[in-house]
């Protein structure tokens, strides 16, 4: 078998037949191409321009016009809302514009990224983050351009060339001397199309399984909030609570203040450079939480200690660190937490953190947990955080927060039905990103045979 027709099978484009034909492309990443096809530089067809450097100083307004940056260019979508403005003089306006057709590429950030110009807003300019790349005659489609650069993005061929130790960046000159593969023009706008559907299939499935993951996580934050505020009896006597947002509770809970059934240490520490302690120990932040309750303790940096702050801030099984402030509202709202266990390496809490510490003769760690991730905690916590000026969570009034509470027992119950019911559901969520991945991987893989000619997609347009 030929490598390109292995290369189809490997896409996992059985239903596609590979061309009649093929030869060597003589570019080591591309490998065969079929036979009537072309492999040039990209300036031999495209022209490749930067856009032009933003020089504060020189802005006068006379000759203003809005500008596209890094920024504003995604893959296959160009942000037109809220663009900064530069001035473009009479002579600078005709080089430094877009039309309709052309094809924006960014120099650096995710190297290579891609989208075409539809002409949304006249007239509009570009910046040096950006390369504007326009075919040089009628016989390339830029649509198919647009997937070739999708490919080679995603398949690394920018980066490999590149000197790993700078920041990535894609020069025009690098650009321009690309070898790429060129279809004849019909076959380029038959691929496009081809691609332009079967993608868009591809995107609506998995836009269809994102929002089932969003319906399982709706329905686990609600099974956990009627859980940890109703408890598991539906029949269960009722009275009003005495407090406005917790409402009625079973009838046998009582009410008490976060912290009198926890002892709450206001923050934790981030140490010294390794090796600058006595001991060595991974530092738990705001990145290394999870919503439901798991820490990411392999992705934690390493600092050093002293041995009495290390006993002070490493953490003990029960211990619950919550985000305490960040930069982000996301962090401080969803939920992250973080409940350490007997098999929990162990790890300091950063200052970004705090940690409640339950006391066990009123409270079950493992039910606390789930209550201080519940839909009605992270409403308080959204009200705290709505009135500061940093997200930052007011922990006086957070741990002086009403909870209602049964007893041990019975906060052991809910914690053990709330353990299998949400390990239900998280096992489902992670079958659907699985099929989610498998979905992002076909979609890869098809574009790459099909701009490279390991696939016929010519019949699937006829």
């Amino acid at each position: 078998m030929s490598t390109a027709k292995a290369a189809a099978r490997t896409a996992g484009a059985w239903r596609y037949r590979p061309y009649p034909a093929y030869r060597d492309s003589g570019v080591e990443w591309l490998g065969e191409i079929p036979a009537g096809w072309e492999v040039a530089p990209v300036y031999a067809r495209y022209e490749v321009a930067l856009g032009k450097m933003l020089d504060a100083k020189r802005v006068t307004g006379e000759f203003s016009g809005p500008y596209l940056r890094n920024v504003d260019v995604q893959w296959d979508m160009v942000n037109t809302e809220g663009l900064p403005e530069m001035d473009f003089a009479p002579w600078e306006r005709e080089r430094f514009s877009v039309r309709p057709g052309d094809l924006l590429v960014c120099e650096g950030g995710e190297v290579g990224r891609t989208a075409i110009w539809r002409g949304e807003i006249e007239p509009c300019f570009y910046q040096k983050a950006l390369h504007r790349v326009r075919p040089r005659a009628n016989r390339d489609d830029p649509r198919l351009f647009f997937y070739l650069m999708n490919m080679v993005a995603k398949r690394g061929v920018f980066a490999g060339a590149g000197n790993q130790n700078t920041i990535d960046h894609l020069t025009a000159v690098q650009l321009k001397h690309y070898r790429f593969p060129f279809a004849p023009e019909p076959e380029q706008r038959a691929i496009a199309a081809f691609l332009d559907r079967e993608t868009a299939r591809i995107d609506a499935l998995v836009a269809k399984k994102e929002r089932l993951i969003a319906l399982l996580q709706e329905q686990r934050t609600a099974l956990i909030t009627r859980a940890v505020t109703k408890g598991l009896d539906p029949t269960v006597p009722m009275k009003d609570s005495g407090v406005e947002w917790l409402g009625e509770i079973p009838a046998h809970w009582e009410v008490k203040r976060l912290k009198r059934v926890s002892a709450v240490e206001n923050s934790g520490a981030y140490g010294a450079e390794p090796g600058e302690g006595a001991v060595d120990l991974p530092v738990c932040t705001t990145a290394h939480l999870t919503i439901d309750g798991r820490f990411l303790v392999d992705e934690m940096p390493v600092r050093g200690f002293s041995m009495l702050d290390a006993a002070h801030y490493i953490g003990a099984p029960g211990d619950i660190f919550v985000v305490k402030s960040s930069g982000s509202n996301t962090n401080i709202i969803s939920g992250k937490l973080g409940l350490v266990t007997e098999t929990t390496p162990k790890l300091v809490f950063s200052n970004f953190l705090m940690r409640i510490r339950p006391h066990r003769s009123s409270v079950f760690p493992e039910f606390l947990a789930y209550l201080l991730r519940s839909e009605l905690t992270r409403e308080r916590i959204q009200r705290m955080v709505a009135t500061t000026t940093y997200p930052n969570i007011d922990v006086p009034e957070y741990v002086g927060s009403a909870i209602a509470i049964p007893s041990i027992d019975e906060q052991r119950a809910v914690a053990d039905v709330l353990d299998r019911e949400t390990a239900r559901i998280d096992a489902l969520v992670a079958k659907v990103r699985e099929a989610i991945d498998r979905l992002k991987e076909l979609r890869t893989a098809l574009i790459s045979a099909a701009v490279t000619g390991k696939i016929d997609v010519r019949e699937q347009v006829a």
